[in-house]
């Protein structure tokens, strides 16, 4: 069955890497022969440029008709004089919530290669293997904003949840937590914020249900400190929107590099948005520096999620892996080894693969 596919590059790195995640793709459908649809579309400042909307209106149709959603990048400083309420990042935050798109997915993945990336020391990073599970469109970054005053000298921001919100995203934490290692850290502020108590109050609810997985309870202070110092305690961590862009961001350097992280944001169905963690980076767009890898594992994730292509993620993720073993970085990764570009580091990725599936080709005639 045909997969349709948007494709959003948005903003400065974000088409270089995204060549490299739809390239990917494209060997995965013949690999594998499946069927993969590309639609392109704008969002961003790609789309201020052209349609005076960070989320044009045929965008949003574009990715409503698909089954899951490729994101590059969006932002960057030629835009930050637009009124804020067409800035780029309105538009992924439109689309978020548009979309209903409200679990956010990073996992943390200290490969062997790149342990000397870290500034934290190698006997703490290796072999973690985390899975970080943010919020997405409620909370402050959603809530009622103002400024206020005789002359706006008082600015609010509101942070507010429902019930419905906080289930739905502690309900998914339990499900990856449970095919994982059966722990499940809630990270709140429950000692100051009244959301806060009702995000614990409906960790322990849902928890019944899940009786074979640990559950605890940390603050979000406490949570920033022990990633740095042992990231390896954690398994799956469930938090809300605000702490989960800031913990997830730190989480970054276990992994020694954002060029390395991917994201998937989900809904309830099998629909999602898939996006490397890293931004724009507009300093390095078209110089053949980005690293695209993000991008890449972004996809693989893709194939997992939302299409429950199992074989074929792991395909992609091998071949990452692989090529970081032979000792290929960009230049993001700051370790000693063979610096290549962005193309070059796709060709790679692209060469794995296609070797790996020639030679399980062969072995299975054996079998």
């Amino acid at each position: 069955m045909k997969k349709r596919i948007a494709v959003l590059p948005g903003d400065g790195i974000g088409r270089e890497v995204m060549e490299g995640a739809v390239r990917i793709l494209k060997a995965v459908a013949d690999c594998f022969d499946h069927e993969f649809e590309f639609t392109e579309g704008l969002i961003g400042g790609a789309a201020i440029d052209a349609k005076g909307n960070p989320l044009p209106p045929e965008t949003l149709e574009i990715c409503r008709e698909s089954d899951a959603i490729l994101l590059g990048a969006v932002g960057g400083p030629k835009w930050s004089d637009v009124p804020t309420d067409i800035r780029p990042e309105k538009g992924l935050l439109g689309l978020r919530k548009e979309m209903g798109l409200f679990a956010n997915l990073r996992p943390v993945t200290a490969y062997q290669q790149l342990v000397n990336a870290s500034p934290l020391k190698r006997e703490v990073i290796e072999n973690v293997d985390l899975m970080i599970v943010r919020e997405l469109t409620g909370g402050i970054y959603f809530g009622k904003s103002e400024r206020r005053g005789e002359n706006n000298d008082v600015a609010v921001d509101t942070l507010q949840y429902d019930v419905h919100e906080i289930e739905r995203i502690v309900e998914k934490a339990f499900q990856l937590a449970s095919v994982r290692r059966k722990k499940l850290t809630s990270v709140d502020k429950a000692n100051v914020l009244e959301s806060s108590r009702m995000w614990r109050e409906i960790v322990d609810k849902v928890s019944v249900n899940y009786p074979d997985v640990q559950v605890e309870h940390m603050l979000v202070d406490s949570t920033a400190m022990k990633l740095i110092h042992q990231p390896g305690d954690f398994d799956v961590v469930v938090t809300e929107n605000m702490f989960g862009d800031i913990l997830s961001d730190e989480a970054s350097m276990i992994a020694g590099s954002l060029g390395m992280l991917p994201s998937a944001s989900l809904r309830s169905d099998s629909v999602g948005l898939y996006e490397p963690v890293h931004g724009s980076a507009p300093d390095i767009a078209g110089e053949n520096k980005a690293n695209p890898l993000a991008m890449i594992l972004s996809a693989a994730m893709m194939l997992k999620y939302s299409f429950d292509l199992e074989k074929e993620s792991r395909a992609v993720e091998a071949a990452v892996t692989e090529v970081l073993n032979d000792g290929y970085y960009t230049s993001d990764v700051g370790v000693s080894g063979k610096c290549i570009g962005t193309k070059e580091m796709i060709d790679k990725v692209m060469d794995k693969l296609n070797e790996n599936h020639a030679i399980s080709g062969i072995l299975s005639c054996y079998v």
